[in-house]
């Protein structure tokens, strides 16, 4: 049987940690599941690795060193042959894996696996299969150009869940890190994941560098994973700042040579505008709700104040 080491990267899960490493013990491939604890709830890690079946080992003590590090941590102690490296928001479907393994079997070159991500109503995921992420498909999401005419190859947008799901494993340029199946010797070839990421676009930078190695990058929609997004208690703004400087390392480290620096600088500004309006909103947003807790705190101690003067008065 092939050994597969599974590898979960978690900040602060939540519940539905137990949830996808119980799912993990389903799959017979799996010799071990590797837990990275970069930051949990006490005794969270020990209670999700309660239970029956492969093994859980827990790498703890780090701190929060980001995903990409995360992932290389585990990789680092993993003994099997493949690597599964899965959010632990994620539930890997009763025989996911081996159809995976399966589907893998025929191919030549190195390869590199993802699943089909569904949200928890099944329709599929922002994010499970993308186009190569460029600054000109950046340039025109942040600008939405895409709506002046969205059939135009030169408008085309980088995530492909709108489009029509293939029916059979198909080649793609870019997978989500919520899933990815691969050789572990493949990882190790090409360095692991890119740690100047800290969370978000280490995925979209590992998925070019492998193709650049000369390794195909796959996507099969045979097998459903459900993904349970932001279940983590990470601040939403910081995320966005994380992302945000993501994106603009990797446009620096891989086309800084084929795009203009003009244009390059027009990007990053567009992001960061992005940035400022989406952290605007949100402290608006926080400020409304502020508000209006002390208005309806105010109400009721107004009310208290008229029914206590109104008991006094009836003495």
């Amino acid at each position: 049987m092939q050994r597969v080491s599974a590898i979960v990267v978690s900040y602060f899960t939540g519940p539905v940690l137990s949830r996808s490493i119980a799912a993990l013990r389903d799959q017979p491939e799996i010799a071990e599941i590797i837990l990275v604890d970069n930051g949990n709830l006490p005794g969270d890690g020990e209670r999700a690795s309660l239970g029956e079946g492969a093994p859980v080992r827990i790498i703890a003590g780090q701190g929060n060193v980001g995903f990409a590090a995360g992932c290389n941590l585990g990789a680092k102690a993993a003994t099997g042959d493949f690597l599964l490296i899965i959010n632990p928001d994620a539930l890997m479907p009763p025989g996911g894996l081996s159809r995976l393994l399966a589907d893998s079997a025929e191919l030549a070159r190195p390869w590199l696996m993802g699943a089909k991500l569904v949200d928890p109503d099944g329709a599929e995921q922002q994010g499970s299969r993308r186009r190569v992420l460029t600054p000109w498909t950046a340039f025109v999401e942040a600008t939405r150009l895409y709506k002046l005419a969205p059939q135009h190859p030169y408008f085309q947008r980088f995530n492909l869940h709108n489009d029509d799901c293939p029916g059979d494993m198909i080649e793609v340029p870019t997978l989500s890190g919520a899933v990815m199946l691969l050789p572990k010797a493949d990882y190790d070839a090409i360095g692991g994941m890119d740690e100047r990421y800290f969370l978000h676009v280490e995925d979209v930078d590992f998925c070019l560098r492998f193709a650049k190695a000369g390794g195909d990058v796959w996507f099969d929609p045979h097998v459903a994973v459900v993904h349970y997004k932001s279940s983590s208690r990470a601040n939403p703004v910081k995320i966005e700042a994380r992302k945000t400087s993501g994106i603009i390392r990797y446009f620096h480290t891989h086309f800084s040579e084929s795009y203009p620096k003009p244009f390059l600088w027009l990007v990053d500004g567009a992001l960061w505008t992005l940035f400022g309006v989406l952290f605007v909103k949100r402290a608006f947003a926080k400020a409304l709700r502020l508000i209006g807790f002390r208005m309806r705190a105010g109400g009721r101690g107004l009310e208290r104040a008229r029914a206590l003067a109104k008991r006094q008065s009836e003495r």
